[in-house]
């Protein structure tokens, strides 16, 4: 198949293009940066430059692309730093969950595309209610702290108009928490503030996270390609969510730091706000049983455990630049 990667180097591109490549598909994918053309052929991909949020841009992109399917990878993560003022740090991410998906979604459909999968996520979204690992059927939160409502209401709109569509098919994937080679739980932003032991466990750190390793999220991506049911939403997550009591000492002890500082919850909401205290406290995981049984799919990395100590080894020329 021709397959249309949007996002292609980003954190989940970088693996997924070569991934693509491997499984005998054709690969378009786009970088919003003539710079990182280059990168995109070295992963095996024909390069287009194109910004997910100027419609002229991608409908040209995509409709001269004839793609058989088109997968949206586009995020701005690696501006997304001051966790304390969250929405104003995933702005822009929420306009491509939002008006980008729209603009890439309409193209798929005008090319003709039969199948479209978007990144959506479950490491904070659901309900701070009942059990501490949720399936695809729970419920979102109905009320989050303030400083997550617009991240949330984007990731619900992307979901709700990917899965409605029929042509082409749509399919979403929601990855837990991100760790790789210098990307996300592993970034160099992540692992300078371990250090410095300014990452505390805020009040009993019973917050449980699902994480997924950016090669497992690229794995689960190509399975989703070839056998996810048209409508579906699926957890891409591994096999052990945790709580924040545990994960980030193991982080920062593998990471040869001292053990993370304890604070009280209400020093959390004045240091760090009311968001960053239910991450730490409230938050619930995710299951992959689904994921597993529809799509065939198993995570190469099945603990966080191991991943991030493997992920931690991998030489820093490796790591992504997203």
């Amino acid at each position: 198949m021709r397959i249309f990667v949007a996002g292609a180097t980003g954190a989940v591109g970088q693996y997924l293009v070569p991934a693509l490549v491997a499984a005998g598909h054709s690969v378009i994918g786009t970088t919003r940066s003539a710079a990182k053309t280059d990168l995109v052929r070295r992963l095996g991909a024909e390069t287009v430059v194109a910004d997910g949020l100027d419609a002229d841009s991608m409908r040209a992109a995509v409709i001269a692309a004839k793609p058989n399917a088109v997968i949206h990878q586009m995020t701005d993560l690696a501006a997304a730093t001051d966790l304390r003022h969250f929405d104003r740090a995933f702005k822009r991410t929420n306009e491509l969950r939002t008006r980008g998906t729209d603009i890439l979604l309409n193209a798929a459909r005008e090319a003709g595309a039969k199948r479209f999968i978007a990144q959506s996520f479950c490491g904070w979204t659901f309900s701070r209610a009942g059990g501490t690992v949720k399936t695809e059927t729970d419920e979102l939160d109905s009320n989050p702290p303030r400083e997550l409502r617009r991240t949330l209401e984007a990731i619900r709109y992307l979901e709700r108009i990917v899965t409605a569509s029929t042509k082409p098919e749509g399919i979403v994937l929601r990855y837990g928490f991100f760790y790789g080679p210098g990307t996300g739980t592993l970034s160099p932003a992540m692992i300078d503030q371990l250090r410095q032991r300014r990452v505390p466990v805020i009040g009993d750190g019973g917050g449980t996270w699902s994480f997924i390793h950016t090669e497992d999220a690229a794995s689960a991506t190509l399975a989703a390609l070839e056998r996810g049911r048209t409508g579906s939403i699926y957890n891409i997550v591994d096999d052990h969510p945790a709580p924040v009591k545990d994960w980030l000492p193991a982080l920062a002890e593998l990471l040869g730091a001292k053990p993370p500082r304890h604070i009280p919850a209400w020093l959390g909401r004045l240091l760090a706000g009311e968001h960053m205290v239910a991450m730490m406290t409230e938050v619930r995981g995710a299951s992959n049983g689904k994921a597993k049984r529809e799509l065939g799919w198993l995570p190469a990395h099945a603990s966080w455990r191991d991943g991030f100590a493997d992920a931690a080894r991998q030489p820093t020329s490796q790591r992504s630049a997203a």
